[in-house]
C-alpha cells in the first residue's frame, strides 16, 4: 500500500462519500471506490459499509482510521522539517476566507506572497459557509465575527467596524438621513442573514439605539451590496475593510460617521483560525505572518 491511498481513505472516511473527494481531486468516483477496494483487499477487512445513501466506516474501518491518521499526520511533520525552513515554506496550503473579504483583501496580496514563497501552492477557497477544518482539509481560515470556537486555535488578525453608507447620487434624490431613526424613510440594501436584515445597532456616547431597517432588495453577498450601494440604490451596512477607498474617493458617504454601528455585536474581527493541534506547518506559519504584516486597519 503507498501513502497516497492511505490518505485517500481518511478523506473517504471523512467526508464519507466517494465522488465528495473524487471533485475535490479531479478524479472519477469509481477511480476513489477501486483504490478503497484495493485498499481492503490488501488488509483482507471491510473498512467501508456501503449503501445507495451514505457510506460508513465500518468497526475495522473506524479502528484503522483512528490509528492511521496521527501516523499520517507525523509522516507530513518529518516531511515538512526536512522540506521547508522558515525562509522557504513547501507545500499546499489550503486557506478559506469569506466571499467579500477573500477578494477585497486577500487576493491582492496572493502575487506577493507567491513572490517571497514560491515553493507553496495555494488553494484558495473563498466561500460564506464555514467549512469543516476536518472534513474540508483546511489549513488556514479568516472568519468574520466577534469570536471564535474553543475547538480551533485562533487570533486577532484585524478588528472590523461598520459603516452605513450611500453614495452621493443617492443622497442628492432623498430627504438625507440626519439620525439612525430617519432610516424608516429609506429603502435599504439588506444582507440575507437574519440579524442584518430587520434591525441594525446604533451606539453614541455608551448609548445605545436598535433601528429597524427594511428594503427591497436582499443579497447574500457583500461585493453585490457594495456595488448596489455605489449604484445609488440606497444605503447600507457595511464593513470598513470592503468600502474604504470608496470612502476615500467620495464615491460612498458615511451617514453616520459618530455613531458605532453594527447588526450583531460592536466588538468584531477578521479572525486567523487554524486547526487545534500541536504542529503547525511551516506554510501556515509563513502565511500567518505575512498577514499580520500586510493586513491592518489602517487606511
Amino acid at each position: 500500500m503507498d501513502v497516497a491511498t492511505l490518505k485517500l481513505f481518511l478523506d473517504v472516511a471523512q467526508h464519507a462519500s466517494f465522488s465528495h473527494v473524487a471533485r475535490g481531486r479531479n478524479v472519477d468516483p469509481s477511480s476513489v471506490s477501486r483504490s478503497i477496494s484495493a485498499l481492503e483487499t490488501e488488509l483482507g477487512v471491510r473498512l467501508i459499509q456501503r449503501t445507495t445513501r451514505n457510506l460508513v466506516l465500518t468497526e475495522a474501518g473506524a479502528s484503522y482510521f483512528a490509528q492511521l491518521k496521527p501516523l499520517l499526520e507525523g509522516l507530513d511533520h518529518a516531511h515538512d522539517a526536512i522540506a521547508s525552513t522558515p525562509e522557504n515554506p513547501t507545500g499546499l496550503l489550503r486557506m478559506t476566507a469569506s466571499v467579500g473579504f477573500g477578494q477585497q483583501v486577500l487576493v491582492p496580496l496572493i502575487p506577493l506572497f507567491q513572490t517571497k514563497y514560491p515553493r507553496v501552492q495555494l488553494e484558495l477557497l473563498w466561500t460564506d459557509a464555514n467549512l469543516d477544518f476536518v472534513a474540508d482539509r483546511i489549513d488556514l481560515a479568516v472568519r468574520l465575527g466577534p469570536s471564535y470556537r474553543a475547538d480551533v486555535v485562533g487570533s486577532k488578525l484585524i478588528s472590523t467596524r461598520f459603516k452605513v453608507v450611500a453614495s452621493p447620487g443617492y443622497l442628492s434624490k432623498v430627504h438625507v438621513p440626519r439620525s439612525p431613526g430617519d432610516l424608516d424613510q429609506h429603502n435599504c440594501l439588506l444582507f440575507t442573514i437574519t440579524d442584518y436584515r430587520t434591525r441594525w445597532l446604533f451606539r453614541q456616547k455608551k448609548k445605545a439605539e436598535e433601528v429597524a431597517v427594511h428594503g427591497r432588495v436582499h443579497a447574500s453577498s457583500a461585493l453585490a451590496l457594495r456595488d448596489l450601494a455605489l449604484a445609488g440604490m440606497g444605503p447600507c451596512l457595511l464593513a470598513d475593510w470592503l468600502i474604504r477607498s470608496h470612502l476615500e474617493s467620495g464615491e460612498l458617504v458615511d451617514l453616520f460617521p459618530n455613531h458605532d454601528v453594527t447588526a450583531t455585536t460592536f466588538d468584531t474581527a477578521a479572525w486567523l483560525l487554524y486547526p487545534s493541534r500541536q504542529f503547525l506547518p511551516t506554510k501556515v506559519r509563513a502565511m500567518i505572518e505575512f498577514l499580520r504584516q500586510h493586513v491592518s486597519n489602517d487606511p
